[in-house]
């Protein structure tokens, strides 16, 4: 089958729509299906390198940070894939790239099938001073997207939902992204472990609480100083690994509430390096509820990472309370999980093995590439039956 996958986001840029669709990408080809990438160039110059089309693009960062809007038509480009003729379009962004691969459709009669990656409900503060008219921008909006597709694939069944509260009128499936299991599921390196403590000054013996995403406001990072402004214990470092728009407030709060000796900032890390990062922590932690799927609680936990998260609909099916982890829902229930954690070595042996076993089961890349290309090949078939009706 041949697949062309549009998306604004594609590497370098490392974000979870991005881990998603190289994940997929590299699963499809190696079950024999011929891929190709739309996407969005990181400077103005449109160009194509192996089997990835880069258009011309423009920084939108006002809109959302990060984001890139077309500047080039890609017009050669864009008949190209049309005389390419892929059997399915599957698109991962409402935007610029969504536009380009209509089109392509609409030339080429391919089926669109569309993941909805983003809650943006969970965003309106970038674009909206009111929740609830941002809320009615957003469920519009897609309703106006999902329409022009054949169907949506949703990666939790939370999405699902919020979709259904939309009004979405195409069929829905919930398909988890997964991720490359091998990479996460290598045993630690505990001379590189004791590298990194020291070059990031933590003291080689302190537990460590890691989080690993974006520094957005979204995140809500800030409740996790709180946490750890209440921890009476002072053997205890939380580590940020990532980079993003709120990372000057959050270093500016950290110095507010006396947390610089607790408090440590990795920055951005090369992908292939970030699974040292989860290997040098005891715990995941994330106090978000803007998550779609949450990608890094997935990567953590095949690492061997057990997770203390605040409670989300989209958890439901990665951790399982008292398993593979915790989801808090309070201050105190916070520091009740975290104090049974750090006082109960059996318990973290048994939560590493647990949440390493649950991810390889539920969570691996070739299954996830399995069920979209069933998901394909079933929209393929239904607009070849429209077709000759």
């Amino acid at each position: 089958m041949k697949v062309l996958i549009a998306t604004d986001w594609y590497a370098p840029v490392v974000n979870g729509v991005v881990s998603s669709v190289l994940n997929l990408q590299r699963e499809l080809e190696a079950q024999g299906h011929e891929v190709r990438v739309l996407t969005l160039s990181q400077s103005l110059r449109t160009r194509v390198e192996k089997n990835v089309t880069y258009i011309g693009a423009v920084s939108a960062g006002i809109v959302y940070p990060g984001a890139r809007l077309r500047t080039a038509l890609g017009s050669r480009q864009i008949q190209e894939l049309i005389h390419w003729c892929p059997d399915v379009i599957h698109t991962q962004c409402e935007f610029s790239t969504f536009l380009m691969a209509r089109k392509i459709a609409a030339y080429t009669g391919a089926p669109i099938v569309h993941t909805y990656h983003t809650v943006y409900e969970d965003y309106t503060h970038y674009f909206s001073p009111s929740r609830v008219w941002g809320r009615r921008m957003v469920a519009k909006f897609s309703r106006h997207v999902i329409a022009q597709t054949a169907c949506v694939i949703a990666p939790t069944e939370q999405v699902r939902k919020i979709l259904e509260s939309y009004r979405v009128r195409k069929p829905v499936y919930v398909v988890p992204s997964g991720i490359d299991l091998g990479r996460f599921a290598a045993p630690a390196d505990a001379a590189r472990c004791a590298e990194l403590k020291k070059q990031l000054g933590i003291p080689w013996d302190n537990f460590v609480l890691a989080f690993v995403g974006r520094l957005a406001k979204e995140k809500n990072i800030e409740e996790l100083f709180a946490r750890m402004q209440e921890l009476a214990r002072r053997d205890v470092t939380l580590l940020l690994v990532g980079d993003g728009p709120y990372r000057p407030e959050l270093e500016q709060a950290v110095q507010d509430m006396g947390l610089t000796d607790r408090v440590v900032f990795a920055g951005m890390v090369p992908p292939d390096r970030v699974v040292e990062y989860y290997h040098l922590g005891d715990l995941f932690v994330s106090a978000s509820t803007s998550e779609t799927q949450g990608l890094t609680y997935i990567e953590a936990l095949a690492a061997g990472l057990p997770a203390l998260c605040r409670q989300d609909p989209c958890l439901d099916g990665v951790i399982a309370d008292g398993v593979n982890g915790w989801q808090f829902t309070s201050s105190g229930d916070f520091a009740n999980r975290l104090a049974d954690f750090l006082n109960d070595a059996p318990l973290r042996r048994r939560m590493g093995l647990a949440a390493a076993e649950l991810a390889s089961r539920d969570f691996s890349a070739p299954g996830f590439a399995r069920r979209v290309a069933e998901i394909y090949a079933a929209a393929a078939e239904q607009e070849e039956a429209c077709r000759t009706a």
